[in-house]
């Protein structure tokens, strides 16, 4: 099992605290509950995340059942980005399966996905919003985007 961190950010705290996503001159595109097809976000998670053996995922069924919103990025018309927010109908909110296409990392493209995310959620009405994520990752989330570190307890199931 991966060893996970998790990471707070107050929705009213995080206002200025990211800096500009992407260049002027990259021609990204960023939308929230954007139409999705699934055979292409799986495409994505399958090409950013080598080892992820999951076949073909129903991303539309989950995303309709589950997430209070989404944030995608676009060039043209393929799709080299996502976030997912899941809620509790509340205060909180959590970002889950954030994938950059492996040839735009290091462009602020997660930046903006997750940006957009805790702006959106923070409309939605979310007082918190925490993201599970790898160690390898803490100082995107941390130093990049504004979160903070904390403990959490993580149980595999399977």
């Amino acid at each position: 099992m991966r060893s996970m961190s998790s990471a707070h950010v107050s929705a009213s705290a995080a206002d200025g605290l990211l800096v500009p996503s992407v260049s002027p001159e990259a021609d990204i595109a960023f939308a929230v509950d954007a139409a999705l097809d699934d055979e292409e976000l799986t495409r994505l998670h399958r090409e950013a995340f080598r080892a992820c053996a999951e076949g073909f995922v129903p991303w539309s069924r989950r995303l309709c059942r589950h997430s209070i919103c989404w944030v995608t990025a676009h060039v043209d018309q393929r799709l080299i980005g996502f976030v997912n927010v899941i809620g509790d109908g509340g205060m909180h909110a959590v970002l889950l399966d954030t994938v950059v296409d492996p040839a735009y990392q290091r462009r602020g493209v997660g930046r903006g996905l997750v940006e957009r995310a805790v702006k959106e959620a923070r409309t939605l009405g979310c007082r918190w919003v925490v993201a599970d994520y790898d160690r390898r990752a803490a100082d995107f989330y941390e130093r990049v985007c504004g979160f903070s570190s904390s403990h959490a307890g993580v149980m595999r199931l399977s």
